[in-house]
């Protein structure tokens, strides 16, 4: 007579945590098996969920029962076989068609016992488990978003923390991967690296290993995750629950970078999150300047000559062994001129027909040294207005307790709002949305919150803001000293940094680059009198003890205040370029990190107008 099937499984989800682990329920069936006088068969073992019908080992069990390869199956419980309608049915089935037993250390189930009902009570028992254990996942979840933590594993560079005394489950900073996942979206933030090329920088150089958990992690980053990580909304604060459903939430955990920064990035990835045009690493203005006629990217080449010494004819002297005019082997010419030069031109993607010709890259250099000779400051100069921004930071300093008072109404005047919101919405003549429908409620609601958000961002930084507005500022003049020089004697990756810090729209027409300098440099540039342009720098004035009086209230000219008209007007050209560039960053602090190679060594100097 054929034997038993002894069928172990465990799942490793939430709901078999309290089930007995393979290895005690082969040992229990065992014993049960012998206490019996019943033969095994055979051992069958299987860890995967019952839920859902299609486990590979149980369909194969039930076809082997089916033809008689066995008298019946031995399990710890029902719920071993399934938790499922389908699975539990074809046990029945099996029971009732073809004789077959089921034993448990608590229960046998046969055709001539007459207790089948008792197996349908314990599937549908099972069944129920089931369904009210995803609803309590479910419920959960969403308790856990709307109190602001993050419903799932914690994404890299955070970790899943239990708080000891109240047991909340919340997320704080990774020490070993924060700081790592913060240098990433700088890189990427300087609009000169590709998310591979971050990806390698952090898996090679820094040693970066992501998360070890019990059954995978501790390896190198995978590209995927890089886009992963910089398409996250969750990095600025913000959290979407259930994904693509459009309903946002407002994260208690620590922001890694700002909304700003995010959407900085998204543009730099292109439409939908695609990674960028990759970026060559030989020549120094690929990957930043776009065609003035077909917004293509404008591409590089090298182009390698030879003058003939005997006839001083110029051609193309690669994969050539002679003259093509007077057929002189090259290696016996006199005085032969080896030629190199680069070559910009539009890469002609988006329209093969487009007419713009060529540029060399010297002239390209040229046309950028000039703009930067335009906002070139000297020495003295720079002392000077870094001399003065000291005295508005002492004026910003005495003003801040009135900005956080005002900071702190509007706060206030935003929780009332959004207290009124919710008292509308939960109304009893709302009951049918009448008054404020789900859609409009969940628009207004995130709104608000967004603005209570930046609120208390503002009134709990204001300090360490002014802090910044200083330092920014101060550092545009640094670069507006030097970057000059640096460009001249800095090798390629020096010369793109440099571009890619002075303006981001770079477009080239007709053999002209025209710079769209970001904000700080356009103000810098502006404030510069025709008559010192010419000169390429600017020199303070002698300050005499009366100017002051008579100048303060000298007007500054309408163009050079662009949508900055709330900053007071000052007579000396020094106070009008600092006052109006401090005004900048305090208006709306921008920029990226930007790191440029001191010549003639491999360190580094920050230039950046944003931390």
């Amino acid at each position: 007579m054929p034997g038993y099937f002894i069928y172990c499984r465990k799942s490793s989800e939430a709901e078999d945590r309290q089930v007995l682990s393979i290895e005690s329920q082969t040992r229990e069936l065992e014993q049960l098996a012998a206490k019996l006088n019943l033969s095994v068969t055979e051992i069958l073992i299987e860890s995967k969920s019952a839920k859902e019908p299609g486990r590979p080992v149980f369909n194969q069990m039930m076809q082997r029962l089916y033809r008689g390869e066995a008298s019946g199956i031995i399990c710890w419980k029902l719920d071993r076989l399934a938790r499922n309608p389908v699975d539990g049915g074809s046990v029945i089935w099996a029971i009732k068609q073809h004789g077959i037993k089921v034993m448990t250390p608590a229960q046998s189930y046969a055709r001539e016992d007459d207790n089948i009902i008792l197996m349908y009570i314990e599937f549908g028992m099972a069944q129920k488990y089931v369904d009210d254990l995803s609803k309590n996942v479910k419920r959960g979840l969403k308790t856990k978003i709307e109190n602001g933590w993050y419903p799932g594993v914690a994404p890299a560079g955070y970790l899943n923390n239990t708080d000891h005394q109240t047991g909340q489950n919340n997320l704080v900073k990774d020490p070993e991967r924060f700081h790592l996942i913060r240098r990433m979206w700088d890189l990427m933030l300087t609009g000169l690296y590709s998310g591979s090329q971050i990806r390698e920088l952090a898996n090679n150089e820094w040693g970066f290993r992501t998360r070890p958990t019990r059954k995978m992690g501790g390896k190198p980053m995978v590209e995927s995750a890089i886009y992963q990580i910089f398409t996250k909304p969750f990095y600025y604060g913000w959290i979407e629950y259930p994904k693509g459903s459009d309903q946002w939430y407002k994260g208690k955990h620590e922001p890694m970078i700002t909304e700003a920064e995010y959407d900085k990035v998204q543009t730099l990835l292109g439409r939908d999150g695609n990674p960028r045009p990759s970026i060559h690493t030989t020549f120094a203005f690929t990957g930043l300047i776009r065609c003035g006629e077909c917004d293509a990217r404008v591409t590089a080449e090298e182009k390698h000559q030879l003058m003939c010494g005997n006839c001083r004819f110029k051609f193309a002297y690669r994969r050539r062994e002679s003259c093509p005019r007077c057929h002189v082997a090259i290696e016996n010419m006199t005085n032969p001129k080896f030629l190199s030069y680069t070559y910009y031109h539009c890469t002609k993607r988006k329209n093969p027909l487009c007419s713009q010709r060529c540029i060399t890259g010297a002239d390209l250099e040229r046309q950028i040294e000039d703009y930067l000779s335009r906002i070139q400051v000297s020495e003295r100069f720079k002392d000077w207005a870094i001399k003065y921004l000291h005295e508005l930071h002492e004026k910003e300093t005495k003003s801040r307790t009135d900005d956080i008072q005002a900071q702190r109404k509007a706060h206030d005047a935003c929780l009332r709002q959004v207290d009124n919101l919710v008292k509308l919405k939960t109304l009893p003549q709302n009951a049918d949305g009448s008054l404020l429908s789900d859609e409009e409620y969940g628009r207004q609601r995130v709104a608000l919150l967004k603005e209570k958000s930046r609120l208390e961002e503002l009134f709990q930084d204001t300090g360490q803001r002014v802090e910044k507005w200083l330092e920014s500022s101060a550092k545009t003049f640094e670069f507006a000293c030097l970057a000059r020089t640096r460009f001249a004697e800095g090798n390629f990756q020096t010369k793109k940094e440099i571009l890619a810090t002075i303006g981001s729209n770079l477009i080239l027409k007709d053999k002209i680059l025209i710079i769209e300098a970001s904000k700080p440099f356009l103000i810098l540039e502006m404030s510069m009198p025709p008559c010192e342009e010419e000169n390429g720098s600017i020199e303070p004035e002698n300050i005499r003890s009366t100017y002051r009086q008579e100048g303060a209230n000298a007007p500054l000219p309408p163009r050079r205040l662009g949508d900055l008209g709330e900053v007071r007007t000052y007579g000396h050209k020094a106070e009008r370029a600092a006052a109006l560039i401090y005004a900048h960053f305090k208006k709306e602090f921008g920029g990226s990190i930007r790191q440029i190679p001191e010549p003639g060594n491999n360190s580094t100097q920050e230039i950046s107008l944003k931390e």
